[in-house]
């Protein structure tokens, strides 16, 4: 006995809704992406993030990693992955590993490609660095290796000329991971030497802090991976020592967005680690979490496509 067919549309051709939020991912610039090769598991290659990116409608994605350059690597993703429609960019972290604080690497990064351009951002250190050593409990040697900067006076060589590298190249300095007064004195310092394109990681500056770089005409940074529960999870960032981050406060930070212009702040989602899910999910859940403790949902809309395209000159 067969059943006659019912009216109406099958549960095979209904529409499923997407997670909230995905229609705010769709047009978005996620400048902070780990997807390159690292000494901890990544969930996914250069390769899988620009197909995920396509797939998920943003416009660019940036990639970053402690250990090399990665303007060849986008490069090259750019040139294989070009149909797709993604515009993939990458830069320098001044680790040691990629060179540390060097003019020179600098300018290499700045050239590295295949002759369409190389670096779109030079960051300061985010590991080797004084504050962050110290949050990790490192050695007093080991912190005496890393970069500290002076809260008052001028800033120490070779930072001067980095940051005349990165205005003379129009690309975006990035602070690092710094504590917030040596933020405020770098980004203050890079102001009065011409910077324009600054960004700033903000997510552990203090209110007060996060608006005396903003006033410099710094963009400020705001990443899950910080807010998340990642946090709670030790990992081994640059060697074979796991540590862990404290969690910064979503609340101070939804704050800071409700008084800084969106137009000044870039939100990402630091995502590529085994303990988060894939950026483009990554990404999402960093939206709904910001506006879910009232973030304006019009302001985050500009923060994660119209800020980063601009600071990272990602074509329209």
């Amino acid at each position: 006995m067969t059943s006659e067919p019912v009216d109406g549309p099958s549960f095979a051709t209904l529409p499923i809704p997407g997670p909230p939020g995905m229609e705010l991912v769709a047009g978005s610039v996620d400048s902070h992406v780990h997807a390159c090769p690292h000494i901890n598991q990544r969930t996914l290659t250069v390769f899988d993030a620009v197909r995920a990116a396509a797939a998920a409608g943003q416009r660019g994605i940036g990639l970053m990693d402690v250990f090399a350059n990665t303007s060849g690597l986008a490069a090259l993703a750019r040139r294989e992955l070009a149909h797709l429609g993604v515009d993939v960019f990458g830069g320098i972290i001044l680790e040691p590993y990629a060179g540390g604080l060097s003019p020179r690497a600098v300018t290499t990064a700045l050239g590295m490609g295949y002759g369409d351009g190389g670096a779109r951002f030079v960051s300061l250190p985010c590991h080797h660095t004084a504050f962050v050593a110290r949050s990790e409990n490192r050695s007093p040697a080991y912190i005496e290796s890393c970069l500290s900067v002076p809260t008052t006076g001028p800033l120490p060589d070779p930072l001067p000329e980095i940051i005349d590298l990165c205005t003379g190249a129009d690309v975006v300095f990035n602070l690092g991971h710094l504590s917030g007064p040596e933020a405020v004195a770098v980004a203050e310092a890079a102001a009065a030497r011409g910077c324009t394109r600054m960004l700033c990681p903000a997510a552990y500056l203090t209110r007060e802090e996060a608006l005396a770089v903003s006033a410099t005409g710094c963009t400020l940074e705001y990443s899950f991976f910080v807010l998340s529960h990642a946090t709670d999870v030790p990992q081994t960032m640059i060697d074979a020592e796991p540590h862990q981050f404290a969690r910064a406060d979503v609340r101070r930070v939804v704050d800071v967005l409700k008084t800084v212009p969106p137009e000044k702040i870039v939100l990402s989602s630091d995502s590529g680690s085994v303990t988060l899910a894939p950026p483009v999910e990554a990404l999402r859940e960093l939206l709904m979490l910001l506006i879910g403790c009232g973030a304006p949902r019009d302001a985050v809309r500009v923060m994660v496509s119209d800020t980063p395209a601009r600071l990272f000159k990602v074509p329209s």
